[in-house]
């Protein structure tokens, strides 16, 4: 029986999403969980896999065209049955742009030339490229052929293509460089302005002594292999999701005039990308060994990078950690994620002198800081919960049972 895709909804304020390429072309067999299409949102630029097995039959909208969330994307089915009763209720998308509308609903099959080239090498036309360094080159005119990547298996990415831009025409040599916002900066830029204006923020910061952590980190990782070691973000993580257990006050979203309690925790942990910033969702967090927790994310991590998300990695976080501490950072503070009531900043480890019984000894301390939302919590309970945290972290065995 035919299936429609539609365009999937990432995120409770996703509106509509930008299809950048066809990966499967109409009358090609597509196997359930290929993916089929690259969409691109305000967060990501992400995969949409097929949800069942098929040939493509029909795609009703072309690249670069602007989608609503749920609008019929592609039509899968059986070689010889008939779509007639569906295409006529399948509305056209309208395009993003001037050159999104005058192409035609559907994809033009692609050259022979073309085609054999994107198939030899895994990639469309041979050349290895995120999504935002496509779409900056093909705006600017730049062929990609002759670019050198400085990517991982030498992909080519966004700072690329911004060095091969040509400089705009009389612009005076010391203007200094243009650089247009990407979707997911312009994106992130508005939810904090917003965030900040219309959230009434407050803070709370703890120094926490992680001694037993850094000490129990090492032990376990000296049993590890390299690619599996636990980092410790995977114990603030863990750490993190259980406290919400313990508070779940802090667990909810404001929704009107009531505030929703989220059933499950689902963990969002901040990720740099190449054009901004992405948040990746670990989800039931608490239920989860801090093994599962660091393959989760470091697997969803590499694919942000890569600009292969899948919709599932990005969606339906309900608290957030931000983790600077591989920057060396002392402390900061963020900005609440909407609709999230808190978000974690955490700081990096630290040797430093503390006093202990009375002795000046060498320790070593993590600051975390709280960001809460007014409207949702207040003062004690968001205390009460970085209670529950510095217990979890400071005694991290219990997190292993």
């Amino acid at each position: 029986m035919a299936e429609i895709i539609a365009m999937p909804k990432l995120g409770f304020d996703m509106a509509e999403g930008t299809l950048v390429r066809w990966l499967k072309h109409e009358g090609e067999t597509v196997a359930k969980g290929e993916v089929l299409a690259e969409i691109e949102t305000d967060k990501a630029t992400v995969e949409v896999e097929a949800s069942v097995t098929g040939t493509v039959r029909r795609l009703l909208v072309g690249e670069k065209s602007t989608v609503p969330v749920g609008a019929p994307i592609a039509i899968l089915g059986s070689p010889d049955e008939s779509i007639d009763d569906l295409s006529p209720s399948v509305p056209t998308a309208p395009p993003s742009s001037a050159s999104a509308r005058a192409a035609s609903a559907a994809v033009p099959a692609p050259s022979p030339d073309s085609h054999s080239s994107a198939a030899s090498t895994g990639v469309p036309g041979g050349v290895r490229a995120s999504p935002i360094a496509r779409r900056i080159a093909d705006e600017q005119g730049i062929d990609l052929k002759r670019l050198r990547g400085s990517g991982p298996e030498g992909r080519i990415v966004k700072k690329d293509v911004i060095s091969a831009a040509p400089a705009p025409t009389g612009a005076p040599a010391s203007a200094g460089e243009s650089i247009p916002l990407t979707r997911l900066r312009a994106a992130i830029g508005r939810r904090m302005q917003s965030s900040k204006q219309q959230v009434p923020h407050f803070y709370l910061t703890v120094d926490l002594d992680v001694r037993n952590l850094v000490d129990l980190r090492s032990q376990l990782n000296a049993v590890q292999p390299e690619d599996a070691r636990f980092s410790v973000n995977d114990f603030v993580v863990k750490a993190a999701a259980l406290a919400l257990r313990d508070v779940p006050g802090l667990n909810a979203s404001l929704l009107g005039d009531s505030l929703v309690r989220h059933a499950e925790v689902n963990l969002g942990v901040a990720v740099a990308v190449d054009e901004g910033l992405l948040t990746v969702v670990v989800r039931q967090a608490d239920l989860k060994s801090l093994r599962q927790i660091g393959e989760e994310v470091r697997a969803m991590a590499a694919r942000a990078r890569l600009g292969r998300v899948r919709p599932e990695d990005v969606e339906g976080s309900t608290f957030t950690v931000s983790n600077l501490g591989m920057f060396d950072i002392d402390h900061f503070v963020a900005i609440i994620n909407p609709p999230e009531a808190a978000i974690l900043a955490v700081g990096s480890v630290r040797e430093t002198p503390v006093v202990q019984g009375g002795q000046l000894i060498a320790g070593l301390r993590l600051k975390a800081t709280l960001s809460a939302d007014h409207r949702v919590t207040d003062g004690a309970e968001a205390a009460r919960w970085l209670q529950a945290f510095r217990s979890r972290l400071e005694h991290p065995a219990g997190m292993l049972l």
